[in-house]
């Protein structure tokens, strides 16, 4: 479980990271968005995987740890704002610039 995990993290990381440093605005919205799903891929491993362990302990056993997943929830609630805020810039930069470039040049087509 914690291989697929650090696979996963990895390739989300990795993809979101090429998709952030490309030239449109609209890949570099998905490649954040990949970003914040691997930073909260990466929090809720953090708190350890159990797949067996109660969220409240009463006694003795394995307990599951509920800061990464409060973490984990906070995340998601700020990447949906962070997205629907770059996603608004995006339109306006595109409606008064004209163009979609995230350096807001023009495109050289010789």
């Amino acid at each position: 479980m914690e291989t697929l995990y650090a696979v996963t993290t990895g390739v989300l990381s990795a993809c979101g990271l090429y998709l952030t440093l490309r030239g449109r605005t609209f890949p570099v919205v998905v490649g954040l968005t990949l970003l914040s799903y691997a930073v909260n891929l990466f929090l809720f491993s953090m708190g350890g995987l159990t797949t067996d362990g109660a969220a409240l302990v009463h006694g003795e056993g394995a307990y599951a740890d509920p800061l990464p997943q409060a973490l984990v929830l906070t995340a998601i609630v700020i990447g949906f704002a962070m997205t629907a805020f770059v996603v608004i810039l995006a339109m306006r930069a595109r409606s008064e610039l004209g163009n979609d470039q995230v350096d807001g040049k023009k495109e050289d087509r010789e």
